[in-house]
């Protein structure tokens, strides 16, 4: 699913500031420097990759994006990784690499059951035996969508000196299906007006994740709470997924 916003190559290039690096890049940094071959799924400006080949990554590095403007980003700082534009409807793979990541809570744009069994049954076709698919999504139980109120504004600056400001503004929760319809908003001089994006994020807790992932024939081999690896508790801000690809001859 295409961010309307970020399609727009002006958002695109406010992306990192509006998400400067952080503890879950860090770990999945960590991730990628033991792999070989990785597959990043919205990768968006392909950051992590990017910083993963400036540190001398010498194997296989692909990041996929339905958002062109965010992979023109991506290819302007790094021509030597791969780049594909499309998701996993279109774009498929067998076997090719040794991790599969999401981050950035790309996995909660998949807003129904059928999204998420596509996105994971790609994701396994395209590990090797005993690979690792890694994403985390927000926890339920920690409830984020409340602190998503427009009088808490983010004042970001992009590389080009580009003011903006961001808030959020949650329109509905359907909590009985984890759904929340929200707004996001942006405001600046480069702007005649305020831009002003709709979303729709499911959120999952970790038992549900577990089935979606068994049905596509993924293990979960650890989920964490935090980015220091912490416990899952009820409450935990993220619920962190590692699941390994079983080999279909050890399943019964």
């Amino acid at each position: 699913m295409v961010d309307h916003v970020f399609a727009d190559l002006s958002f695109a290039a406010l992306y990192d500031s509006l998400n400067p690096w952080g503890p879950g890049d860090d770990f999945y940094l960590g991730l990628l420097r033991d792999a070989g071959s990785v597959l990043d799924i919205g990768c968006g400006t392909g950051r992590l990759l990017r910083r993963a080949r400036a540190e001398g990554h010498r194997g296989r590095l692909m990041g996929l994006d339905p958002a062109a403007a965010m992979l023109v980003q991506a290819r302007r700082a790094r021509p030597d990784v791969e780049w594909v534009l499309g998701d996993v409807r279109v774009r498929r793979w067998q076997e090719d690499f040794d991790l599969v990541v999401m981050t950035g809570h790309a996995f909660q744009e998949l807003v129904t059951d059928e999204e998420i069994r596509v996105c994971l049954r790609a994701a396994r076709e395209a590990l090797r035996d005993g690979g690792r698919l890694v994403f985390e999504t927000r926890n339920p139980g920690a409830r984020a969508w409340e602190r998503w109120t427009p009088d808490r504004v983010h004042e970001i600056t992009a590389a080009d000196g580009t003011p903006a400001r961001v808030w959020h503004e949650v329109l509905g929760a359907d909590l009985d299906r984890g759904r929340i319809r929200f707004t996001e908003t942006y405001a600046g001089p480069a702007w005649p007006a305020p831009r002003v994006n709709h979303s729709v994020l499911r959120f999952l807790d970790g038992g549900t994740l577990a089935a979606f992932l068994a049905e596509a024939g993924l293990t979960v081999t650890a989920q964490y709470g935090d980015w220091n690896r912490g416990p899952l508790t009820d409450t935990s801000p993220e619920i962190i997924t590692v699941a390994r690809r079983d080999d279909p001859n050890d399943r019964a």
